[in-house]
């Protein structure tokens, strides 16, 4: 891209394909639906960041079907909602995965193998994650200009939030694999059904992972960039990869972890006010 400042620049390079728009829209549309249904069941409220996630790359899509409707010369509200909400959908997902492995850990009472503990574990990685999103955000908004050195100012935001995010991702698998290994060495009673959702964990965070490194990629690149100028890789590294996280959840979710882990906190509680109790009962004495 030109370094003028008056320079504008196209929206797309090339036409949005509207039967992948649909398509998506219908994939995503069904997951986040059942996703609705699972919550609602299970009050798992923690999955609705992965829910508005599903709604964000819902109507992201069909903004891309509409853009395909006004080619050639698509507006700038339909190149704007799907510049935002496709970009920071990720990170509501990998919000509700933060969560998941604080659960786990809370079910099976292994707060002794975690590095971070169970205070901090799921408001270190949900508040960094709350950064990045709102970093990205920030910089799709200036992406969304048709100034092209204000578009180039929020591609660089946008980078850095991309870049927090996967540090972030890294550091939370890394505290997950060092919880399974830890916890392995201890023979447990539900030590398949722990261990099955902490592989279901590692596979859709690679996903997610798979993803955020394709588009900082993307932004290193530039707006002339061979990712940026081909629909098909944001497609096959960001579309499919997101389509994937919701539906891993759909099949296998984490409902069982969310009930224990409901359990062993009441009962944690319970423990505390009983030895505040008796810590009372003994200075009054």
């Amino acid at each position: 891209m030109s370094s003028d400042s008056n320079e504008h620049f196209k929206f797309y390079h090339y036409d949005p394909s509207l039967a992948a728009a649909c398509v998506f829209v219908v994939l995503f549309g069904v997951s986040t639906i059942w996703h609705a249904f699972l919550i609602a069941k299970h009050r798992t409220w923690y999955f609705i960041p992965c829910l508005t996630g599903g709604i964000f790359e819902i109507v992201g899509y069909a903004a891309r079907g509409v853009s395909h409707g006004q080619a050639p010369d698509p507006t700038l509200a339909p190149y704007v909602i799907q510049t935002l909400l496709l970009l920071v959908a990720p990170a509501l997902f990998a919000a509700s995965i933060y969560m998941v492995l604080g659960r786990i850990i809370l079910s099976v009472d292994g707060e002794s193998y975690s590095l971070i503990k169970k205070r901090w574990l799921t408001k270190t990685f949900v508040t960094g994650d709350v950064l990045s999103f709102f970093i990205q955000l920030g910089g799709g908004g200036l992406m969304a200009s048709s100034k092209a050195s204000t578009a180039k100012t929020g591609s660089r935001i946008v980078l850095i939030g991309l870049v927090i995010q996967i540090v972030l991702f890294g550091f939370f698998i890394a505290v997950a694999v060092v919880f399974h290994l830890r916890l392995r060495r201890v023979p447990r009673a539900c030590s398949l059904l722990w261990e099955r959702f902490l592989w279901i964990l590692y596979i859709a965070s690679a996903f997610v992972m798979i993803r955020s490194i394709v588009r900082v990629a993307e932004f290193i690149e530039g707006f002339e960039g061979t990712i940026i100028r081909h629909e098909v890789y944001l497609y096959i590294f960001d579309a499919i990869p997101m389509a994937a996280v919701m539906v891993i959840f759909s099949v296998w979710y984490p409902s069982y972890f969310s009930k224990q882990a409901g359990t062993a906190a009441v009962m944690e509680q319970s423990a505390d006010s009983t030895l505040e109790l008796s810590d009372v009962e003994r200075d009054g004495k």
